[in-house]
């Protein structure tokens, strides 16, 4: 199973920083998991102009080719001016319309005010909806209050972190295994 991490923006350090947890999580509690994350601070990724999503190179070529890859995928997103940073709804930009189809997709919100939960319900989830994904329907959602010093250090974020991975994982897995079981009906 391939669950690549997208860390959606290229300042700030708390998204990252949770999924830094996020990642250890995986690699302590599922070995079987092949995850990459991509962190979009790391890339040069270019504006979208509506080509093929094939036909970029580079870190834009890159970064669409292995989300296209991946069997699962985990946003982690802050909110800047109530909304998700240019820098995320870029990428589903480069995207296909059905690239998330037969993927599972969860999410983590970073916010430094609970004003911001909603963003998950009214912009996030309608885009990946359109795109196809099967959403993980709970999601993180991280208070300004909850990290100190680059830490997160409220325990419960750290269960629901432990949790989101979980489900990410199992859902992914019975999805692989219902596909599966479809496709062996036919003989061809």
């Amino acid at each position: 199973m391939k669950v690549v991490g997208i860390s959606g923006s290229i300042v700030g350090s708390k998204t990252r920083t949770a999924m830094n947890y996020l990642e250890k999580e995986i690699s302590d509690n599922y070995p079987e998991v092949e995850w990459k994350l991509i962190d979009l601070a790391d890339y040069s990724i270019q504006f979208s102009d509506g080509r093929n999503y094939l036909d970029y190179e580079g870190d834009t070529g890159y970064v669409v080719k292995t989300i296209m890859e991946a069997d699962a995928i985990i946003i982690g997103t802050p909110i800047f001016q109530a909304s998700i940073p240019a820098t995320l709804k870029n990428i589903f930009d480069l995207l296909p319309v059905n690239a998330f189809q037969d993927k599972v997709v969860s999410l983590f919100i970073t916010a430094g005010t609970s004003k911001h939960y909603l963003i998950a319900e009214q912009q996030l989830k309608p885009i990946l909806s359109y795109m196809k994904a099967q959403i993980v329907q709970t999601y993180v959602f991280i208070e300004e209050k909850d990290f100190l010093r680059k830490e997160i250090v409220n325990d419960d974020v750290l269960f629901r972190i432990t949790r989101l991975v979980e489900d990410t994982v199992l859902l992914t897995e019975t999805y692989t295994k219902i596909r599966q079981e479809k496709e062996d009906k036919y003989d061809f």
